[in-house]
Protein backbone atom coordinates (compact mmCIF):
# COMPACT_ATOMS: atom_id res chain seq x y z
CA UNK A 1 0.00 0.00 0.00
CA UNK A 2 1.32 3.31 -0.96
CA UNK A 3 2.46 5.83 1.74
CA UNK A 4 0.20 8.13 1.00
CA UNK A 5 -2.77 6.16 1.07
CA UNK A 6 -2.28 4.44 4.77
CA UNK A 7 -4.90 3.61 6.85
CA UNK A 8 -3.87 5.74 9.38
CA UNK A 9 -3.44 8.95 7.14
CA UNK A 10 0.16 9.89 6.89
CA UNK A 11 3.31 9.28 5.25
CA UNK A 12 4.80 7.09 8.47
CA UNK A 13 4.15 4.16 10.37
CA UNK A 14 1.74 5.11 13.73
CA UNK A 15 4.34 3.83 16.47
CA UNK A 16 2.22 2.10 19.27
CA UNK A 17 4.21 1.25 22.45
CA UNK A 18 3.50 -1.56 25.29
CA UNK A 19 5.34 -1.39 28.50
CA UNK A 20 4.50 -3.44 31.59
CA UNK A 21 6.15 -5.66 34.31
CA UNK A 22 8.11 -8.00 32.96
CA UNK A 23 6.05 -11.30 32.83
CA UNK A 24 2.71 -9.86 32.55
CA UNK A 25 2.13 -10.96 29.37
CA UNK A 26 2.88 -8.07 27.02
CA UNK A 27 4.48 -10.61 24.25
CA UNK A 28 1.73 -12.33 24.29
CA UNK A 29 -0.44 -8.86 24.28
CA UNK A 30 1.36 -7.38 21.42
CA UNK A 31 1.50 -10.53 19.52
CA UNK A 32 -1.90 -11.06 18.99
CA UNK A 33 -2.59 -7.32 18.74
CA UNK A 34 0.04 -7.17 15.75
CA UNK A 35 -1.93 -10.45 13.92
CA UNK A 36 -5.40 -8.58 14.27
CA UNK A 37 -4.39 -5.51 12.72
CA UNK A 38 -2.79 -7.54 10.10
CA UNK A 39 -5.82 -9.77 9.97
CA UNK A 40 -7.84 -6.43 9.39
CA UNK A 41 -5.91 -4.97 6.46
CA UNK A 42 -2.66 -3.54 7.98
CA UNK A 43 0.23 -3.39 6.93
CA UNK A 44 2.49 -3.97 10.39
CA UNK A 45 6.04 -4.94 11.89
CA UNK A 46 6.10 -6.20 15.85
CA UNK A 47 9.83 -4.55 17.32
CA UNK A 48 10.87 -6.58 20.22
CA UNK A 49 12.41 -4.05 22.33
CA UNK A 50 13.78 -6.30 25.51
CA UNK A 51 17.08 -8.30 25.55
CA UNK A 52 14.93 -11.03 26.71
CA UNK A 53 14.53 -10.80 22.69
CA UNK A 54 11.68 -13.44 22.80
CA UNK A 55 8.39 -10.55 21.83
CA UNK A 56 8.30 -12.29 18.60
CA UNK A 57 8.49 -15.76 18.91
CA UNK A 58 5.00 -16.58 19.03
CA UNK A 59 4.11 -14.99 15.48
CA UNK A 60 6.66 -16.46 14.06
CA UNK A 61 5.57 -19.87 15.10
CA UNK A 62 7.87 -20.32 17.91
CA UNK A 63 11.21 -19.43 16.04
CA UNK A 64 13.47 -16.96 17.61
CA UNK A 65 14.82 -14.55 15.68
CA UNK A 66 18.19 -13.21 14.67
CA UNK A 67 18.23 -10.10 16.87
CA UNK A 68 19.53 -7.37 15.41
CA UNK A 69 22.65 -6.49 17.80
CA UNK A 70 23.89 -10.08 17.98
CA UNK A 71 23.75 -9.82 13.92
CA UNK A 72 25.52 -6.30 13.91
CA UNK A 73 28.09 -7.70 16.23
CA UNK A 74 28.96 -10.59 13.78
CA UNK A 75 29.43 -8.59 11.38
CA UNK A 76 31.97 -6.40 13.25
CA UNK A 77 34.02 -8.85 14.50
CA UNK A 78 34.73 -9.67 11.00
CA UNK A 79 35.20 -6.17 10.06
CA UNK A 80 32.18 -6.21 7.90
CA UNK A 81 29.58 -3.91 9.98
CA UNK A 82 29.03 -1.76 7.03
CA UNK A 83 27.47 -4.57 5.40
CA UNK A 84 24.35 -4.88 7.61
CA UNK A 85 21.35 -5.22 5.32
CA UNK A 86 17.46 -5.16 6.26
CA UNK A 87 16.59 -8.51 5.60
CA UNK A 88 19.55 -9.45 8.04
CA UNK A 89 17.60 -8.23 10.72
CA UNK A 90 14.34 -7.65 9.59
CA UNK A 91 11.75 -10.81 8.95
CA UNK A 92 8.21 -11.92 7.48
CA UNK A 93 5.16 -14.61 7.98
CA UNK A 94 1.99 -15.67 7.43
CA UNK A 95 -0.92 -14.81 10.51
CA UNK A 96 -3.04 -17.86 10.09
CA UNK A 97 -2.27 -17.77 6.01
CA UNK A 98 -4.26 -15.22 5.52
CA UNK A 99 -1.86 -11.49 6.27
CA UNK A 100 1.85 -10.84 6.13
CA UNK A 101 3.49 -9.50 9.55
CA UNK A 102 6.70 -8.53 9.97
CA UNK A 103 8.74 -8.98 12.86
CA UNK A 104 12.37 -7.25 14.29
CA UNK A 105 14.49 -8.31 17.94
CA UNK A 106 16.73 -5.43 18.64
CA UNK A 107 17.63 -7.58 21.44
CA UNK A 108 20.92 -6.38 23.69
CA UNK A 109 24.77 -7.17 24.99
CA UNK A 110 25.41 -10.50 25.77
CA UNK A 111 24.31 -11.25 29.47
CA UNK A 112 26.28 -9.26 32.18
CA UNK A 113 28.57 -7.93 29.74
CA UNK A 114 26.61 -4.62 28.72
CA UNK A 115 24.08 -1.82 29.47
CA UNK A 116 20.57 -3.13 28.21
CA UNK A 117 19.32 0.42 27.20
CA UNK A 118 21.98 1.10 25.36
CA UNK A 119 21.51 -1.67 22.95
CA UNK A 120 17.46 -0.55 22.74
CA UNK A 121 18.94 3.31 21.43
CA UNK A 122 21.72 1.72 19.14
CA UNK A 123 19.24 -0.62 17.90
CA UNK A 124 16.93 2.34 16.98
CA UNK A 125 19.85 4.00 15.44
CA UNK A 126 20.15 1.65 12.75
CA UNK A 127 16.55 0.82 11.95
CA UNK A 128 16.33 4.73 11.16
CA UNK A 129 19.36 4.16 9.02
CA UNK A 130 17.19 1.84 7.32
CA UNK A 131 14.78 4.72 6.47
CA UNK A 132 12.25 3.40 9.39
CA UNK A 133 10.50 6.52 9.28
CA UNK A 134 9.68 5.97 5.82
CA UNK A 135 8.42 2.41 5.97
CA UNK A 136 5.21 1.87 4.07
CA UNK A 137 3.82 0.36 7.11
CA UNK A 138 0.42 1.35 8.99
CA UNK A 139 1.69 0.63 12.50
CA UNK A 140 4.44 -0.56 14.08
CA UNK A 141 4.24 -1.96 17.83
CA UNK A 142 7.05 -2.08 20.10
CA UNK A 143 7.23 -4.52 23.16
CA UNK A 144 9.11 -2.79 25.71
CA UNK A 145 10.97 -4.04 28.91
CA UNK A 146 8.28 -3.04 31.79
CA UNK A 147 10.03 -0.78 34.31
CA UNK A 148 11.20 2.84 32.99
CA UNK A 149 14.48 2.98 34.95
CA UNK A 150 17.07 3.59 32.30
CA UNK A 151 17.21 6.19 29.29
CA UNK A 152 17.19 3.37 26.51
CA UNK A 153 14.01 1.91 27.56
CA UNK A 154 12.36 5.29 27.99
CA UNK A 155 13.52 6.20 24.14
CA UNK A 156 9.87 6.40 22.98
CA UNK A 157 8.80 8.40 25.63
CA UNK A 158 12.14 10.72 25.82
CA UNK A 159 12.03 11.23 21.89
CA UNK A 160 8.45 10.94 21.43
CA UNK A 161 8.76 7.93 19.35
CA UNK A 162 5.99 6.61 20.26
CA UNK A 163 2.54 8.26 19.58
CA UNK A 164 0.79 6.15 21.75
CA UNK A 165 1.82 4.44 25.13
CA UNK A 166 -0.52 1.36 26.54
CA UNK A 167 0.24 -0.09 30.22
CA UNK A 168 -0.52 -3.84 30.31
CA UNK A 169 -0.74 -4.69 34.32
CA UNK A 170 -2.70 -7.22 36.41
CA UNK A 171 -4.65 -6.86 39.55
CA UNK A 172 -1.05 -7.55 41.65
CA UNK A 173 0.73 -4.79 43.46
CA UNK A 174 4.26 -5.22 41.61
CA UNK A 175 2.38 -4.62 37.81
CA UNK A 176 0.35 -1.93 38.91
CA UNK A 177 3.69 0.03 40.87
CA UNK A 178 5.96 -0.64 37.38
CA UNK A 179 2.59 0.80 35.56
CA UNK A 180 2.45 4.11 38.19
CA UNK A 181 5.85 4.64 37.14
CA UNK A 182 5.77 4.46 32.93
CA UNK A 183 2.83 6.76 33.97
CA UNK A 184 5.09 8.65 35.65
CA UNK A 185 7.64 8.94 33.05
CA UNK A 186 5.07 9.21 30.36
CA UNK A 187 4.27 12.77 32.36
CA UNK A 188 7.34 14.09 32.69
CA UNK A 189 8.67 13.78 29.34
CA UNK A 190 5.22 15.18 28.47
CA UNK A 191 5.94 18.24 30.46
CA UNK A 192 8.92 18.34 28.36
CA UNK A 193 7.71 18.85 25.60
CA UNK A 194 6.79 15.26 24.35
CA UNK A 195 4.28 14.48 22.09
CA UNK A 196 3.77 11.01 23.18
CA UNK A 197 0.44 10.54 25.02
CA UNK A 198 -0.77 7.15 27.13
CA UNK A 199 -4.01 5.96 25.66
CA UNK A 200 -4.74 3.69 28.73
CA UNK A 201 -4.69 -0.31 30.68
CA UNK A 202 -4.72 -3.54 29.73
CA UNK A 203 -5.66 -5.82 32.43
CA UNK A 204 -4.04 -9.51 31.86
CA UNK A 205 -4.63 -12.25 33.27
CA UNK A 206 -8.25 -10.36 35.33
CA UNK A 207 -9.10 -12.21 38.35
CA UNK A 208 -12.24 -10.03 38.63
CA UNK A 209 -10.97 -8.72 41.73
CA UNK A 210 -11.28 -4.87 40.57
CA UNK A 211 -7.59 -3.44 42.06
CA UNK A 212 -6.25 -2.72 38.41
CA UNK A 213 -9.83 -0.59 37.93
CA UNK A 214 -9.64 1.20 41.01
CA UNK A 215 -5.94 2.22 40.30
CA UNK A 216 -7.27 3.43 36.89
CA UNK A 217 -9.71 5.67 38.29
CA UNK A 218 -7.21 6.92 40.65
CA UNK A 219 -4.43 7.80 38.45
CA UNK A 220 -7.28 8.90 35.26
CA UNK A 221 -6.96 6.39 32.51
CA UNK A 222 -9.11 3.98 30.96
CA UNK A 223 -9.18 0.33 31.36
CA UNK A 224 -8.92 -0.56 27.19
CA UNK A 225 -9.94 -4.07 28.06
CA UNK A 226 -9.70 -6.90 30.45
CA UNK A 227 -8.36 -10.07 29.40
CA UNK A 228 -9.98 -13.16 31.36
CA UNK A 229 -7.51 -15.72 33.40
CA UNK A 230 -7.69 -18.29 31.30
CA UNK A 231 -5.66 -21.88 31.73
CA UNK A 232 -6.07 -22.89 27.75
CA UNK A 233 -5.20 -19.41 26.73
CA UNK A 234 -1.98 -19.54 29.28
CA UNK A 235 -0.81 -23.50 27.39
CA UNK A 236 -1.16 -21.57 24.07
CA UNK A 237 0.29 -18.95 24.54
CA UNK A 238 3.45 -21.05 26.16
CA UNK A 239 3.51 -23.18 22.96
CA UNK A 240 3.81 -20.52 20.79
CA UNK A 241 0.05 -20.11 19.58
CA UNK A 242 -2.14 -17.18 19.12
CA UNK A 243 -5.44 -16.64 21.16
CA UNK A 244 -7.25 -15.48 18.46
CA UNK A 245 -8.12 -18.92 17.91
CA UNK A 246 -10.18 -18.76 21.07
CA UNK A 247 -13.19 -16.96 20.13
CA UNK A 248 -13.48 -14.91 23.54
CA UNK A 249 -10.24 -13.79 23.12
CA UNK A 250 -10.73 -13.15 19.47
CA UNK A 251 -13.64 -10.72 20.24
CA UNK A 252 -11.50 -8.70 22.63
CA UNK A 253 -8.70 -8.10 20.31
CA UNK A 254 -10.86 -7.52 17.45
CA UNK A 255 -12.75 -4.64 18.99
CA UNK A 256 -9.79 -2.90 20.13
CA UNK A 257 -7.37 -3.11 16.85
CA UNK A 258 -10.79 -1.61 15.63
CA UNK A 259 -10.33 1.23 18.23
CA UNK A 260 -7.18 1.76 17.61
CA UNK A 261 -7.80 1.95 13.78
CA UNK A 262 -10.48 4.41 14.31
CA UNK A 263 -9.11 6.36 16.63
CA UNK A 264 -12.33 5.81 18.91
CA UNK A 265 -10.48 5.33 22.57
CA UNK A 266 -11.39 9.11 24.18
CA UNK A 267 -8.20 10.89 24.52
CA UNK A 268 -6.87 11.79 27.51
CA UNK A 269 -4.65 14.80 28.10
CA UNK A 270 -1.32 13.85 29.45
CA UNK A 271 -1.75 16.79 32.11
CA UNK A 272 -4.47 15.26 33.64
CA UNK A 273 -2.76 11.74 34.14
CA UNK A 274 -1.84 12.00 37.70
CA UNK A 275 0.61 8.94 38.55
CA UNK A 276 0.08 8.12 42.58
CA UNK A 277 2.83 9.00 45.58
CA UNK A 278 4.00 5.80 47.57
CA UNK A 279 1.63 6.41 50.29
CA UNK A 280 -1.57 6.65 47.92
CA UNK A 281 -0.43 4.13 45.82
CA UNK A 282 -1.05 1.56 48.78
CA UNK A 283 -4.15 2.80 49.81
CA UNK A 284 -5.69 1.43 46.64
CA UNK A 285 -4.65 -1.93 48.39
CA UNK A 286 -5.60 -1.11 51.67
CA UNK A 287 -2.36 -0.11 53.14
CA UNK A 288 -0.75 2.64 54.66
CA UNK A 289 2.60 4.01 55.29
CA UNK A 290 3.62 4.12 58.99
CA UNK A 291 4.79 7.84 59.59
CA UNK A 292 7.94 7.03 61.42
CA UNK A 293 11.29 6.69 60.23
CA UNK A 294 13.00 3.09 61.50
CA UNK A 295 16.12 3.52 63.69
CA UNK A 296 19.62 4.39 61.92
CA UNK A 297 22.33 1.71 62.34
CA UNK A 298 25.62 3.36 63.68
CA UNK A 299 29.24 3.22 62.23
CA UNK A 300 30.45 1.51 65.09
CA UNK A 301 27.33 -1.23 64.74
CA UNK A 302 28.08 -2.10 61.28
CA UNK A 303 31.67 -2.59 61.92
CA UNK A 304 30.86 -5.13 64.46
CA UNK A 305 33.45 -3.48 67.23
CA UNK A 306 36.46 -3.45 65.30
CA UNK A 307 37.57 0.12 64.72
CA UNK A 308 37.42 1.79 61.28
CA UNK A 309 40.20 2.87 58.84
CA UNK A 310 40.25 6.89 58.43
CA UNK A 311 39.11 7.35 54.77
CA UNK A 312 40.61 10.83 53.17
CA UNK A 313 38.75 14.03 52.80
CA UNK A 314 39.46 16.61 50.46
CA UNK A 315 37.09 19.86 49.68
CA UNK A 316 35.98 20.13 45.88
CA UNK A 317 35.01 23.77 45.87
CA UNK A 318 32.70 23.15 43.53
CA UNK A 319 30.53 26.12 44.08
CA UNK A 320 33.16 28.68 43.25
CA UNK A 321 33.18 26.99 40.35
CA UNK A 322 29.82 27.09 39.45
CA UNK A 323 28.43 29.27 36.16
CA UNK A 324 28.62 32.71 37.94
CA UNK A 325 32.46 32.46 38.37
CA UNK A 326 33.04 31.68 34.14
CA UNK A 327 32.54 34.56 32.53
CA UNK A 328 34.42 33.67 29.51
CA UNK A 329 31.83 30.93 28.75
CA UNK A 330 30.14 31.39 25.20
CA UNK A 331 26.58 32.50 25.65
CA UNK A 332 25.28 28.85 24.26
CA UNK A 333 27.83 27.31 26.57
CA UNK A 334 26.64 29.33 29.33
CA UNK A 335 22.90 28.80 28.91
CA UNK A 336 23.86 24.69 29.19
CA UNK A 337 25.93 25.30 32.34
CA UNK A 338 23.45 27.19 33.86
CA UNK A 339 20.51 24.53 33.24
CA UNK A 340 22.60 21.64 34.06
CA UNK A 341 22.96 23.31 37.70
CA UNK A 342 19.65 24.42 38.69
CA UNK A 343 17.43 21.56 36.76
CA UNK A 344 19.98 18.78 37.79
CA UNK A 345 22.02 20.39 40.30
CA UNK A 346 25.27 19.39 37.76
CA UNK A 347 28.66 22.07 38.59
CA UNK A 348 30.80 22.61 35.37
CA UNK A 349 34.42 22.76 36.46
CA UNK A 350 35.33 22.45 32.91
CA UNK A 351 34.22 23.85 29.36
CA UNK A 352 35.63 23.23 26.18
CA UNK A 353 34.90 23.66 22.59
CA UNK A 354 36.43 20.63 21.16
CA UNK A 355 36.95 20.65 17.22
CA UNK A 356 34.96 16.89 16.66
CA UNK A 357 32.85 16.76 19.26
CA UNK A 358 32.08 20.10 19.82
CA UNK A 359 30.67 21.41 23.92
CA UNK A 360 32.16 19.22 26.03
CA UNK A 361 32.13 19.48 29.86
CA UNK A 362 33.60 17.84 32.86
CA UNK A 363 31.26 18.08 35.74
CA UNK A 364 32.28 17.28 39.27
CA UNK A 365 36.13 17.28 37.92
CA UNK A 366 35.57 13.53 36.96
CA UNK A 367 32.38 13.12 34.66
CA UNK A 368 32.82 14.27 30.57
CA UNK A 369 29.75 15.00 28.62
CA UNK A 370 29.80 15.71 25.16
CA UNK A 371 26.95 17.96 24.34
CA UNK A 372 27.70 18.98 20.65
CA UNK A 373 25.86 22.08 20.42
CA UNK A 374 22.90 23.50 21.75
CA UNK A 375 19.96 21.84 19.57
CA UNK A 376 17.78 19.55 20.98
CA UNK A 377 18.90 20.76 24.75
CA UNK A 378 15.32 19.70 26.26
CA UNK A 379 15.87 16.21 25.38
CA UNK A 380 19.66 15.96 25.72
CA UNK A 381 18.80 17.22 30.01
CA UNK A 382 15.86 14.85 29.90
CA UNK A 383 18.23 12.01 29.02
CA UNK A 384 20.87 13.13 31.98
CA UNK A 385 17.58 13.21 33.87
CA UNK A 386 16.65 9.59 33.23
CA UNK A 387 20.36 8.48 34.30
CA UNK A 388 20.41 10.39 37.51
CA UNK A 389 17.17 8.73 38.87
CA UNK A 390 18.27 4.92 37.13
CA UNK A 391 21.21 5.11 39.74
CA UNK A 392 23.69 3.76 37.24
CA UNK A 393 27.26 5.06 37.35
CA UNK A 394 28.62 6.78 34.55
CA UNK A 395 31.93 8.29 34.02
CA UNK A 396 31.22 9.34 29.99
CA UNK A 397 27.91 10.40 28.75
CA UNK A 398 27.71 11.60 24.18
CA UNK A 399 24.75 13.60 23.98
CA UNK A 400 25.33 14.58 19.73
CA UNK A 401 22.76 12.48 18.80
CA UNK A 402 19.95 12.22 21.50
CA UNK A 403 17.91 9.57 19.71
CA UNK A 404 21.13 7.24 20.59
CA UNK A 405 22.87 8.71 23.61
CA UNK A 406 25.96 6.79 24.46
CA UNK A 407 27.47 6.64 28.25
CA UNK A 408 29.36 4.74 30.09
Amino acid sequence: MPAKMRQNGTNHARMLAVYGKGGMGKSFFTTNLVSKLALLGNRVMQLGCDPKHDSCNALFGGVSLPTLGDVWRELKEAGREDQLRAEDVIFKTRVMDQATVYGCEIGGPEVGRGCGGRGITFGFDLLEKFGMSQWALDYIVMDFLGDVVCGGFATPLSRSLAEEVIILCGNDRQSLYAANNIASAARYFAQMGGRTRLIGLIVNRDDGSGVAERFAERINLPVLASLPLDRGVRELADACQLALTEPRFEVIFDRLARQIMTRSIPEVAMEDVHPLEYAEFLKVFGAIEPDLVPEGAGVEELMGGREARAIPTFELGLMQQAVGDQPELDPATRRVVGRLLTDLGMYVTEANQDPKKGMTLTIDGNTTICFGNEDELESKLAILIALQRSGEPYRYVDLRRPASPLYR
